[in-house]
């Protein structure tokens, strides 16, 4: 189960088909048991968050946070993808990019982190940037590495 958490309110984000495509990849990576949170933030709180967890005093696109729920609970509870919609819309209009499209593309991508996906050296960055690129490819959104 997918949930869409707009704290910002934005109108321009159509959270039915955002969960929708993000429950479309965890069916098809067979988590469709799956809880996860798409949390839409300001600039504001990301950077605090990014500032926290990671150590970096910056606004950015998209976090992820893994649920540190102990496996005797057994709960399917994947984690937090938190998406600064401000960040994502600029990233959008500087590359040329449907809002929706970029939006998507970092839900994406944040639930790959989630599970165990990273772009730390070459290999992994081209494994994930091909799921990326097939996935969207396959709901019409072009390469969004191009």
């Amino acid at each position: 189960m997918v949930v869409i958490q707009n704290i910002i309110n934005d109108s321009n984000v159509d959270e039915d088909n955002l969960s929708q495509v993000c429950q479309d990849f965890l069916n098809e990576n067979a988590l469709e048991d799956s809880e996860l949170l798409i949390r839409l933030v300001s600039p504001v709180e990301i950077q605090v968050l990014n500032k926290e967890y990671r150590d970096k005093n910056q606004v950015t696109n998209v976090l992820s946070f893994q649920s540190d729920i102990p496996e005797e609970v057994e709960e399917s509870i994947l984690g937090d993808v938190v998406i600064c919609v401000d960040v994502v819309r600029e990233e959008a209009l500087i590359g040329d990019k449907k809002f929706t499209d970029h939006l998507t593309h970092m839900a994406i991508h944040g639930i790959l982190h989630l599970i165990g996906h990273d772009h730390e050296d070459v290999t992994s960055a081209n494994k994930m940037e091909s799921i990326e690129i097939n996935f969207l490819g396959n709901l019409g959104i072009s390469n969004p590495y191009n």
